[in-house]
């Protein structure tokens, strides 16, 4: 697709990181990053950031979490199941019937989350997560704490897939796409210069408390930032467009529009994809836009923020569906928009 490093994409996708237990996939980041970021920081959050002219006083921040949700396990019982609670937003249905990989203490485990078969009466019309469970073989209590303890982590056992050259699926696109983004973003703008502070952050725990991102912007300070991050794709069957807007696959980068959002950062946004002749689409956020931005905009004095979203099929189910155009269009469009800019820019809106 491309010039986009689908290679990598994958290898952060392929990579479990729940939110609290982003290390592993942020060891990977960084691995990737340090080739051509100026400097790379981290933080006592878990955040790692690669950073391209650290010394210039106008700093941009882009945000991309690196968690995806997950399963705790709160309980083993005598018979060596393994019950569990979540750890972000876990969809019930979603979860019945699927393998996971148990990140126990001792070593990985795969297990199924059993379901009542049918011919016994099936699951009961309501149920949560407490009505499930996982079983990895385990014949005993005693022999699963050999593995597994209170606390330990599961995710789902998924492989991401690319459709048709075209889409990739799998778990936690939500938003291992977005740390991708911002690295690839940093990466291109290497590449042709940039007058201003670029700042790409990997963020942590997102999908639970958004204090990666208050760590990342409190401790750089920045000028502005932007979160980029996903939002529901409308374009399948059984969503009420009415509703819920009319945003699609490959019809561009998502922006958001309401409260939070600077609108001059958006102005700069539209100027560039007016420049790259690109489709934009938008999303109201009205109050709240339910993502790092929230936490980067009340740091300090005060972040002008904004919001570039993909849009995404299926959220938080193991089967996330993303389009790789839309990936590189957002890339193309924040390298555009940051190579734009001066580091005169007066992002108060009551400035002319």
């Amino acid at each position: 697709m491309g010039n986009l490093n689908t290679e990598f994409l994958l290898r952060l996708l392929k990579t479990p990181s729940p939110s609290s237990d982003e290390v592993e996939i942020q060891k990977k980041w960084i691995h990737y990053v340090k080739d051509f970021a100026d400097e790379i920081m981290t933080d006592n959050a878990g955040n790692a950031i690669g950073v391209l002219n650290p010394d210039a006083n106008f700093k941009v921040l882009l945000a991309g979490h690196c968690d995806e949700i997950a399963l705790v396990i709160n309980r083993i019982d005598d018979e060596g199941y393994l019950h569990f609670d979540k750890m972000g937003g876990i969809n019930p249905k979603a979860a019945v019937g699927m393998k996971t990989t148990v990140l126990g203490y001792n070593k990985e485990i795969t297990g199924v989350i059993g379901v009542n078969a049918q011919h016994h009466g099936g699951l009961k019309d309501k149920f949560d997560l407490e009505d499930l469970f996982i079983d990895c073989g385990f014949t005993s209590k005693e022999e699963a704490e050999k593995y597994v303890q209170i606390g330990d982590l599961v995710v789902y056992k998924t492989d991401p897939e690319i459709l048709m050259d075209r889409y990739v699926s799998g778990r936690g696109l939500d938003n291992r796409t977005g740390s991708f983004i911002v690295a690839e973003v940093l990466r291109k703008l290497k590449e042709t210069g940039c007058k201003v502070g670029v700042y790409a952050a990997s963020t942590v725990n997102e999908e639970t408390n958004m204090g990666g991102a208050y760590f990342a912007a409190a401790g750089i300070n920045p000028t502005m930032a932007i979160a980029c991050d996903v939002t529901f794709a409308t374009d399948y069957p059984g969503v009420n467009k009415n509703k819920h807007g009319d945003i699609r696959l490959e019809k561009g980068p998502v922006l958001a529009k309401g409260a939070p959002i600077n609108r001059k950062i958006n102005q700069l946004l539209e100027q560039a994809a007016t420049k790259l002749t690109m489709d934009v689409q938008y999303e109201l956020t009205p109050r709240m836009t339910g993502t790092d931005a929230d936490k980067m905009r009340l740091t300090g004095k005060g972040v002008p923020v904004s919001l570039v979203s993909l849009p995404l099929r299926y959220m938080h189910s193991p089967v996330e569906t993303a389009s790789l155009q839309d990936m590189e269009e957002e890339i193309e469009l924040l390298v555009t928009m940051i190579n734009s800019l001066t580091g005169e820019e007066s992002l108060n809106p009551l400035e002319d």
